[in-house]
Formats: C-alpha cells, sequence, structure tokens
C-alpha cells in the first residue's frame, strides 16, 4: 500500500520531468530541410561576418523548372549563438512573381487582401503561402494588435503597395522594400513612395529602418544592443537578387541577433542593401515543400512557446506566375 502512495505522489513529478524534457529537446531540434525534406543540417559559421551562404535549389514537386532562381540555405553561427534561414530570389526569372499583401486573403482579386472596417485581416505567414499557391513568404512590417488567432482586424504600420496601388498609407520615420515595374528592386523612404506609384512603383511592403547600405552598416545600428528573432531583407549590390532572412531568438539555441548582426549576415549573403522588418514572435519564413505541403522553416516563438506562429498582417510572397 505505501508503495502504492509513493508511485502515486511521484507520478506528477515524472510527468512534470517528462514535459520539461519534452520542451527541452523541441527547443534543440530544427525542423526537416525543404530542399529534401531531411532533417536540417545548419552550416556553421564562427561569426556573423564570416557566414558563407551554400544555396541549394527548392525541389517543389511539379514546379521546380519554373521556380529556377529561387535557393535555399540554413545556417547557424557559433558566436553569439544564432540559427537562420535564408533564401535568394533571382528577380530576373520571368518566371516569378513578387506579391505585396497587407492582409489575409487572397493577394489578388482583392486589393492585397481582406478588409473589415477599414482594417486588415490577420493572418499567419504560413497561410499566406498557402492561401496564395506561393513559393515562400515572410512578415514584413509591423502592426497592431497582436495574437495568434487569424481573422482579425489589423492596422497596418506603414505602406503596403499591392500591384501598383497603395492599400496602405505610409509611416514617414520608416523605409520600404520597393519593387519596381521595370523589374528593378530597391530600399526606400516611405515617405517617398506615394509620388513614386504611378508607371514606377508595382509592389512595396513596409519595415523599419534600412541597416545596411552599399555594402556598410547603416551607423544608428552600431550602438543598439538589443537581441531579439529578426526578419530582414536585401537586395545585391547589382540589383539582380532579393534576399529574405529570418534569425531564431528568445531559444537557447538561438538568442536572437542585434540589427547590425543581421545586416552583417544579409551583407555576407551577398546583399548590399538591407533593411530590418518586423521582428520578435512575427518573424516567420513559410516555403512550400517537397511534397506540395506549407511550412514554417524557422521556430517562431509567438507567447513563449517555441513553435507557434503569430498572426501577422503585411507579408511579402514570391510564387509562379499562371501559364
Amino acid at each position: 500500500m505505501q508503495t502504492i502512495k509513493r508511485l502515486i505522489k511521484q507520478a506528477p513529478c515524472r510527468a512534470g520531468l517528462l514535459l520539461v524534457c519534452s520542451f527541452l529537446l523541441f527547443l534543440s531540434c530544427r525542423s526537416l530541410s525543404p530542399v529534401d525534406e531531411r532533417a536540417e543540417r545548419l552550416i556553421v559559421a564562427p561569426s556573423p561576418e564570416t557566414v558563407l551562404p551554400q544555396w541549394r535549389s527548392l525541389s517543389v514537386f511539379g514546379i521546380t523548372e519554373d521556380a529556377d532562381g529561387v535557393v535555399y540555405y540554413a545556417g547557424k553561427v557559433s558566436h553569439p549563438r544564432l540559427e537562420f534561414n535564408a533564401l535568394r530570389i533571382d528577380l530576373s526569372n520571368p518566371n516569378l512573381r513578387i506579391l505585396a499583401a497587407g492582409g489575409g486573403g487572397r493577394a489578388y482579386g482583392d486589393a492585397g487582401g481582406s478588409l473589415e472596417n477599414g482594417k486588415f485581416l490577420s493572418t499567419k505567414v504560413s497561410s499566406f503561402v498557402r492561401d496564395n499557391g506561393l513559393l515562400a513568404g515572410i512578415n514584413a512590417l509591423p502592426f497592431d494588435p497582436v495574437s495568434d488567432r487569424e481573422g482579425e482586424p489589423r492596422t497596418n504600420v506603414g505602406i503596403v503597395i499591392a500591384d501598383g496601388v497603395m492599400i496602405s498609407p505610409p509611416h514617414t520615420q520608416f523605409d520600404a522594400l520597393v519593387f519596381y515595374a521595370d523589374g528593378s528592386a530597391a530600399i526606400a523612404a516611405q515617405s517617398a513612395l506615394p509620388a513614386e506609384i504611378e508607371n514606377a512603383v508595382k509592389n512595396a511592403v513596409g519595415g523599419f529602418h534600412r541597416i545596411l547600405e552599399a555594402g556598410e552598416l547603416v551607423p544608428r545600428v552600431l550602438d543598439i544592443t538589443a537581441r531579439h528573432p529578426r526578419s530582414a531583407a536585401g537586395i545585391s549590390p547589382d540589383g539582380k537578387f532579393l534576399y529574405l532572412l529570418v534569425i531564431d531568438g528568445r531559444r537557447p539555441g538561438s538568442v536572437g541577433s542585434t540589427e547590425a548582426e543581421t545586416a552583417l549576415i544579409l551583407r555576407a549573403l551577398g546583399a548590399g542593401e538591407g533593411i530590418n522588418f518586423d521582428g520578435g514572435g512575427s518573424s516567420a519564413l513559410a516555403l512550400r515543400y517537397p511534397d506540395g505541403t506549407v511550412r514554417v522553416a524557422n521556430t517562431p516563438v509567438h507567447g513563449h512557446i517555441p513553435g507557434r506562429e503569430r498572426a501577422v498582417a503585411g507579408c511579402l510572397g514570391v510564387g509562379v506566375r499562371e501559364k
């Protein structure tokens, strides 16, 4: 009888220990690779500036040929502890299309996202990619309020231009990633964009500030020490390539990066210009995997729970043109 009582008393402790061990195991693991769906093997660099990307083509069933020019890389930095996922997109590929959306719903046919009472509806980046038949997508500009529930009203804090139409106004203190009608891309002040929309700007998504300019770190980032999960984008010096980057944070395997470290990784990937998107629990890079399913490649952390994806507002996506 005493043995049974002792086992009953120990059961909650053992259950709690099992829960903690499972949680720690989850923190240490990585998702499957979107290239071959094997366990992700991260390529390690000593520091952010020494990252040496080894790009691999995405192998999405049935559309690999049309997606030529979209390559993927997963890496890790030893000091500080960082894990990240990145894409390089060849903007000269005529088969690819860039989509900007202010929130949930399809990016085409409803002015860049569903609206309710003048506000966009929240969506997870994975849902944005899945619902629009995309190859990849990333969160972009900040928004309010925050939760993990989709279909709720959201206010974008910054500009969104979708297919030549400004659907969310600029935030004059922030910058944006801009795609022009001639196929070129740039990072520009949001305040300058309304005058450029007609016959010039095709798509644009706001973010926070520029962090890389002409291959050099912007001076303001050198004094910022805060570490967070980060989402960012970059443009190559010749304007040919777009880089999308998500750096994990708030877990033992990846402590989050500063803005300077984010800029260093972007530059190591090949970017000459870079912008810091909304980060923290919003950071998510969703990809279409070889079997056609859509998953988040990184480990988002919403509400202190690793793997829980936040429902965001403005997103940027890459897809294949319809034939």
